[in-house]
């Protein structure tokens, strides 16, 4: 009994240390200019949303949370789209040399994004989708796809084939069994896999950087480094749109929570 109040604490502590920044965050952007620098006191003597004022209405970062939005929201569709197919291929198809393809695939997300800018660049200005969605949703989800497809295909592989039997003896061909069998039984790994992805379009810096020239497809990871400040930083301003762009995956992670764990525990509680 002691031993477990020890470790609840110890957990308790543990989270405390690792969520303090970002409620540092917080309190720093409901603190007055006045009370920034230098810093008197741990908590302010009044709270203020003046931060959050000047970022909603004075800076770019509302349009970098809609294009941010839109961005991994369509990057994920794309991605969970092309990779159920394929992972179903790769399952359950008699694909020639299908485990070199999942190896060579995950081996593929070995490579650094830096490797990869500079060919995507030109082959994107070839086109003349530099600074648009498009480049930044095909670059993201070519970067997701791979892991998308090695975990779909795991969960495809645990599903019995006596399912997709039974539904073909009905009249079901390919297509049906895919929609009706196996689609539901492997929507929670397509939460996980669609949240993994989801996350990673939504922090991804480089490609957004490197592939956006103005507001009209900038991302906030490149809105908050790129954040103005002329003849000193505004640390308030900075931490409200900050916080503004942490908000999202968070409500989106705690709402998807339940289909996260179950995602990515049906492999190890399937035998």
């Amino acid at each position: 009994m002691r031993s477990g109040r020890v470790r609840d604490g110890l957990v308790l502590a543990a989270l405390a240390f690792y969520a303090g920044p970002f409620f540092w965050q917080a309190l720093t952007s409901l603190r007055p200019d006045a009370e920034l620098l230098p810093l008197a006191h741990l908590w302010p003597n009044r709270l203020t949303l003046v931060h959050y004022d000047a970022v909603l209405r004075q800076s770019l970062v509302p349009r970098a949370l809609l294009n941010s939005f839109g961005i991994a929201l369509l990057s994920t569709g794309l991605a969970l789209v092309l990779g159920v197919f394929a992972a179903y291929a790769l399952a359950r198809l008699p694909v020639p040399g299908r485990r070199v393809i999942l190896l060579a695939m995950i081996a593929a997300t070995a490579f650094p994004q830096i490797a990869t800018v500079s060919p995507l660049y030109l082959l994107l200005r070839a086109l003349g989708l530099r600074d648009t969605w498009l480049a930044l949703i095909l670059a993201d989800a070519s970067f997701t796809l791979p892991l998308v497809i090695w975990l779909l295909a795991g969960f495809i592989r645990e599903i019995p084939r006596a399912l997709e039997e039974a539904a073909a003896v009905d009249g079901a061909d390919r297509l049906a069994v895919l929609r009706w069998v196996v689609l539901p039984l492997v929507a929670p790994g397509m939460a996980s896999a669609g949240l993994l992805a989801f996350l990673f379009s939504w922090n991804e810096f480089l490609f957004a950087y490197s592939f956006t020239a103005s507001e009209a497809s900038r991302t906030v990871p490149v809105a908050l480094a790129l954040f103005p400040g002329v003849f000193e930083v505004p640390w308030g301003d900075i931490a409200a749109a900050s916080l503004l762009a942490s908000l999202p995956p968070i409500v989106i992670v705690v709402a998807f929570q339940r289909y996260l764990v179950r995602g990515l525990l049906a492999g190890a509680l399937r035998e």
